[in-house]
Parts: C-alpha cells; sequence; structure tokens
C-alpha cells in the first residue's frame, strides 16, 4: 500500500508523481521544487526542510541580483563564465536566458581559488594482419580530452562551481604511447583546438584571481584604520571624512 500511498511536497504542497520524489534529511519535496535550487548544490538528501525553504528564499532573491546584472566581460565557449566588473560580481551558466535560469551569483571577494584541470582518454589502435588485430611497433594510442575549470568559493550553500568548457570531448590523431601534446604532435589533428581550450581555461583562472585580490586589498584598505592629520586650515588633528575634509572646518585635508 506504501509504494502506491499518495504524496505531496512538502514546500508546495503539490501531488508528487510516482517517480518525482525527492528526498530529504526529514522530509521530501517534487522534482519542481527541486529544480530551483542551486545547480551547484549537493547536499540535498542530508538537508532539513527548514534548510531548503531557506535556500529556497535565498534563490527568490538571486533573481534581483541576476536582473541587475550587466554583463561586460563574458570568458569560454558551452559554459560561460559572466562578468560584471562595475559591481565586481559574476556567475556561471550554460544558458542564454538568464532571468529563467536564474544562476547563482557571486562577488568577487568569495572566490578562493580557481583551477584548471584536463582529462586524457586513451584509445590504443591496431592493424590487421591475417584477419588479427595487431598492435602497432612502437604502439599507438587515439587521445581524447576533456578541460575542466573549478572555481573555489566561499558560500553559504557550495564551496566549488565545477564545469566543462568543451561541448564533446577534443580528440587528437593517433600518435605513440607518451607523446602527449608537445613538440611534432602539435601538428596534429585537434591540437589546435586542444591550445584553443587551455589558453580558455587559464584566462578563466587569471580573470578571477585578479578580480579576487583587487577585490580583497579594497576590502582591506577599507578596514585600515584612519591616519590623523593636520588640517591646513584650522591647524586641528583630524580624522578626514569619506571624502577627505577636515570633520572641524570641513576643508580639504587630502585621502580619506
Amino acid at each position: 500500500m506504501g509504494l502506491f500511498e499518495k504524496k505531496f511536497c512538502d514546500i508546495c504542497g503539490e501531488k508528487i508523481g510516482l517517480f518525482g520524489t525527492r528526498k530529504l534529511e526529514d522530509g521530501k519535496i517534487c522534482s519542481r521544487c527541486a529544480g530551483k535550487l542551486s545547480p551547484w548544490f549537493g547536499e540535498r538528501r542530508r538537508s532539513t526542510l527548514e534548510e531548503i525553504k531557506a535556500q529556497l528564499a535565498y534563490r527568490e532573491d538571486n533573481r534581483r541580483l541576476v536582473a541587475e546584472f550587466h554583463t561586460t566581460r563574458s570568458l569560454g565557449g558551452h559554459t560561460r563564465v559572466l562578468l560584471d566588473e562595475d559591481a565586481r560580481r559574476f556567475l556561471v551558466t550554460e544558458a542564454r536566458d538568464l532571468a529563467e535560469a536564474n544562476p547563482d551569483v557571486l562577488d568577487y571577494a568569495q572566490v578562493t581559488g580557481c583551477e584548471l584541470d584536463i582529462d586524457e582518454h586513451r584509445q590504443e589502435e591496431y592493424r590487421q594482419v591475417d584477419g588479427k588485430s595487431v598492435s602497432y611497433n612502437p604502439r599507438r594510442f587515439r587521445y581524447s580530452y576533456d578541460f575542466y575549470v573549478t572555481i573555489r568559493v566561499n558560500h553559504r550553500y557550495f564551496n566549488e562551481m565545477r564545469f566543462r568548457l568543451n561541448s564533446s570531448s577534443v580528440e587528437v590523431g593517433s600518435q605513440p604511447m607518451g607523446a602527449g601534446l608537445g613538440g611534432w604532435s602539435l601538428h596534429r589533428p585537434g591540437a589546435g583546438e586542444y591550445q584553443q581550450y587551455i589558453q580558455m581555461g587559464n584566462e578563466i583562472k587569471e580573470a578571477l584571481t585578479q578580480a579576487r585580490q583587487e577585490a580583497r586589498e579594497e576590502i582591506q584598505a577599507q578596514n585600515a584604520p584612519k591616519a590623523a592629520r593636520v588640517c591646513p586650515f584650522c591647524g586641528a588633528t583630524t580624522f578626514p571624512d569619506a571624502s577627505g575634509r577636515c570633520e572641524y572646518c570641513g576643508s580639504p585635508v587630502g585621502d580619506a
């Protein structure tokens, strides 16, 4: 009887179909509500109903940030890293319609690291001798590659954003085992595309690393104790205000 018992979502109250249940630590939600969670979030089964409700509220607030997001720079290909350099924010998405996808918007200062990883896949090639498959001498292999960027972040619902740069594996023409992508093999079919994704990944890494450093330097400067100055107009020892003016007479005395 339990198998065919009607189930209802603990979030929206709608009836859940036979294969639509998404379990929580202390409840269940429908696939529609689960689809509203962050795509980088992977702890649903270990989350309580209240924690999921809190995240869904955060995701609704995120829609405002998406609406305010103004892309000034786009990096990547199949999956893009979009930067809003004026607001010092970024997002990662495959979507063309940002409002519909509602990708998480993060501040530059939330970045803690960025890495480029290359997954290599190798398949041996054989020649036919008397109807049998025989290894070449030296052995030959066909290589394919996938390129992944991992952005490590300080966020309450996830700590990394890992995505593949290429939409399909990059295949490189056959070559001897251990030849890799160096030297003469750069002229092999697919080698140019391989280098393209290396450059793309490094560009993302450098952009986010630099953005993170600049954001943190600005925060440190804002939190640094203000230095006292002697006002050249009234002679008072003062701590300049935000506009660099004397707190007593209002005259300009230099940087705040």
